[in-house]
């Protein structure tokens, strides 16, 4: 009704559903009618107008051909069938009919309409891939089970270093303000991980009563125990930046035995949780302290599989000269080959993300000039991680699929090796210590590829911890071809029917 083109519509569509949601929310909604009013008044569409304050006050409304007849013509026939007690005669309804006639035991979940990419997801997830992963007990091996809150999730920001490298003064440098239990100075002083979210009001509440909120993403850290849940906390308080993505605040990684004799819980395994489902992690350097302990190269290590989300921040560049500074970029590039075995090189931002004006004496004004173009690029990176929240999880439960499919392998091989009678503890001992000799007769067997099977290492110490092998299943090729029809085909038609509909 618009009167504009395809190619146009096509493009309002593409800027007004930045998040790739597949539908128009409310806010969505007006954008797309402000891009086509600019549109109508011979504007180029991009997002750039959508920022200019002037040329958006003196917006006329849409003009759209038809639509006031078409309001008069369209009354809903709900609304003229209500009764005087208000309720609508839904009975000649024939969708009513056909509901009623489906079993009671059916699930709402398996009849309600899909509304959206995230949606269908969620669907796929509990129809298709969950019952693979209880029966061969993915989660005990690899992450635990998703929930819906984990589908539904705002996007996560992580970030990760020593002691004193400006993590927490960072988040208050992108928020404009402190927040709720944020603790600065040069000792030690975030001695707890904190997950800082929108919320109504300022406030901060304690682990255990996070992981029992049922629409928080968090209750798979149950599992991590008291000690851990103890130094959680969850900090909220209504801000436009968290409506968007949540900040993860964690404690500085300490060096030598005291990060072992000081911590009473798994914190590597808590940094490798928060990066499954984090969609970025930062890692924050010190020009003064590039060595990288033990510990935090550990911590980096956890950090497997999800090389695609790090990125590094070397921050309080401006307490060196600019001779100094490309010295320690230097230094910093070296320390980090070592570590992160990617034939990539990792992105690096420089600049110092705090609210103090920058030091131009030690760095001069091409130093100065640097450090804005640096911060510039960092804030787009992370703006637009809200739009690429969609395809980060596609990509997650493609990526946890193939990985489930993979263990199940691997579980009903183990399985097939097991003696029927005699001799079954010596030969569990002898397929755990030959992990690798298995890991390749199963790569060969289905023509896997070897870079998506799981730790060897990894994999040893859960059996080693208690399991049976011979209680594992043997295979059932109906869980893995419904794994494969959700890879095939329901993904690629969840997409085709959420796509712009103007392509």
């Amino acid at each position: 009704m618009s009167n504009l083109s395809r190619p146009e519509l096509k493009q309002v569509w593409a800027l007004a559903d930045s998040k790739k949601q597949g539908f128009l929310g409310l806010t969505e909604f007006i954008t797309a009618m402000q891009l086509i009013a600019l549109a109508q008044e011979g504007h180029e569409i991009n997002s750039a107008l959508l920022k200019n304050a002037a040329v958006l006050e003196s917006l006329n409304l849409p003009v759209m051909e038809g639509l006031a007849a078409l309001q008069a013509t369209n009354v809903s026939p709900v609304k003229e069938k209500l009764e005087g007690n208000g309720t609508a005669e839904l009975q000649s309804n024939p969708l009513v009919k056909l509901s009623k006639r489906k079993s009671a035991k059916k699930s709402l979940s398996s009849v309600a309409p899909v509304t959206s990419v995230t949606d269908g997801l969620k669907r796929l997830y509990n129809e298709k891939l969950r019952p693979l992963e209880v029966t061969y007990h993915f989660n005990d091996f690899g992450s635990p089970l998703l929930t819906n809150s984990d589908f539904d999730a705002k996007p996560m920001v992580m970030l990760l270093g020593q002691y004193s490298t400006g993590k927490t003064t960072f988040i208050k440098h992108l928020l404009g303000c402190s927040y709720p239990g944020a603790h600065i100075g040069p000792e030690p002083t975030t001695d707890r991980f904190i997950v800082v979210m929108s919320g109504p009001d300022e406030r901060s509440i304690p682990g255990n009563t996070i992981v029992v909120h049922a629409e928080m993403p968090f209750t798979g850290l149950t599992t991590f125990g008291g000690a851990f849940l103890s130094k959680f906390e969850c900090s909220q308080m209504p801000h436009p930046l968290l409506e968007h993505i949540t900040f993860v605040d964690t404690p500085g990684v300490l060096s030598g035995e005291k990060q072992r004799t000081q911590r009473s819980y798994d914190f590597t395994g808590v940094i490798s949780w928060f990066a499954a489902k984090c969609d970025m992690i930062l890692l924050l350097f010190d020009p003064h302290k590039l060595d990288i302990s033990d510990e935090f190269k550990r911590v980096i290590s956890s950090l497997r599989g999800n090389d695609d989300k790090i990125r590094v921040v070397l921050n309080k560049a401006d307490q060196v000269d600019t001779q100094q500074l490309m010295r320690v970029y230097g230094a910093l590039m070296w320390s980090l080959g070592k570590i992160l075995n990617t034939p990539e090189v990792v992105r690096v931002y420089i600049g110092s993300f705090n609210d103090k004006p920058v030091n131009e004496e030690a760095v001069g004004p091409i130093g100065n000039d640097l450090f804005e173009k640096e911060q510039d690029d960092l804030l787009v990176d992370l703006m637009d991680i809200p739009k690429k929240a969609c395809d980060r999880r596609i990509n997650e439960l493609v990526k946890r699929a193939r990985a489930a499919k993979i263990h199940a392998y691997i579980m009903s091989h183990l399985k097939k090796e097991m003696p029927s009678l005699m001799g079954k503890a010596k030969t569990q001992q002898r397929l755990i210590d030959n992990l690798e000799d298995v890991f390749a007769k199963v790569q060969k067997e289905f023509h896997l590829p070897a870079g998506d099977f799981p730790s060897v290492e990894h994999f040893r110490e859960v059996l080693k911890s208690g399991y049976k092998i011979d209680d594992f299943e043997k295979m059932k090729p109906k869980l893995i071809q419904a794994v494969d029809d959700m890879l095939g085909y329901d993904i690629p038609e969840l997409l085709r029917n959420f796509r712009n509909p103007y392509e």
